[in-house]
């Protein structure tokens, strides 16, 4: 972890690592628009036990690099949340043509 010496250096680095994260939701969000392709039903896009299985796994994640478990679940579900909108909503175009 790299030692920040001024605020000017913390905001620096902060703003790197926001770029960063925008970029891997990002290509998250891309990924998952692949898997309409793989799914016959609005039930199976929604997932509710993958979705449960990658809340549980990001906690434990966020407990081992000793970060709130709760602030990643709560990040992770309105991000999850809007990406299965989103892919319901290709689905439902998908079904259309």
């Amino acid at each position: 972890m790299l030692k920040c010496n001024t605020l000017e250096e913390v905001r620096v680095q902060i703003d790197e690592l926001d770029d960063k994260l925008v970029e891997l939701i990002s290509q998250r969000a891309h990924i998952i628009s692949q898997a309409v392709a793989f799914k016959n039903s609005v039930e199976e896009v929604k997932a509710d036990d993958r979705v449960e299985f990658i809340l549980q796994k990001v906690r434990k994640k966020a407990i081992e690099l000793d970060v709130s478990p709760n602030m990643i679940s709560e990040l992770f579900t309105i991000m999850i949340n809007e990406m299965v909108e989103t892919e319901i909503s290709e689905f439902r175009n998908k079904q259309a043509f």
